[in-house]
């Protein structure tokens, strides 16, 4: 069963030519996250709260 996810928003970090990154939440508090290009009908990587934290967390440690 697909989790449904809500709003979505963008990455700061977005290119101009579209590539990009959209982060939404589900009720459970879980985090998806999805490629732009595939207007909403691709894969969507699920992250806990915790992981989510841990992978912002090492992203802005340049890991």
């Amino acid at each position: 069963m697909t989790k449904d996810f809500h709003g979505w928003r963008k990455s700061r970090h977005s290119e101009p030519n579209g590539g990009c990154i959209e982060a939404g939440r589900a009720a459970d508090g879980t985090v998806g996250v999805r490629d732009t290009k595939h207007d909403g009908t691709g894969p969507t990587l699920e992250f806990t709260s915790d992981e989510w934290r841990a992978f912002l967390h090492a992203i802005r440690a340049g890991a």
